[in-house]
């Protein structure tokens, strides 16, 4: 029993330790037609991140630097690359409040 507990803790462990953040820049979000849309700059990339107003965690974040978190494949509200936006101030690790979730996009 205490080794499948330990399995199970190195196993989260190891997930919580595999997401990729990256330091991105909004650049600008709008909102329509129950969608709201943000763009966002990566080392000079846009990206486009999409989610659904009346889904928990949509926002439309004001232009700024955040924390991007892409989460592991199959987690989240989408069916896509699904990233979560953190303030820059409050790293994810060390349980920053959410901005949103958001579907990735390249543009």
């Amino acid at each position: 029993m205490k080794k499948g507990v330990l399995f199970v803790f190195l196993f989260v462990a190891a997930q919580l330790f595999a997401v990729d953040k990256s330091l991105v820049t909004v650049k600008d979000s709008t909102a329509s037609n129950g969608v709201v849309l943000v763009t966002v700059q990566i080392s000079g990339k846009t990206y486009e991140l999409q989610c659904t107003q009346s889904a928990p965690f949509c926002a439309k974040p004001q232009p700024a630097d955040y924390w991007m978190v892409r989460l592991p494949k199959n987690h989240g509200l989408y069916d896509c690359d699904n990233v979560d936006l953190y303030p820059q101030s409050q790293a994810p690790e060390d349980g920053g409040q959410i901005v949103g979730e958001y579907c990735l996009n390249t543009k």
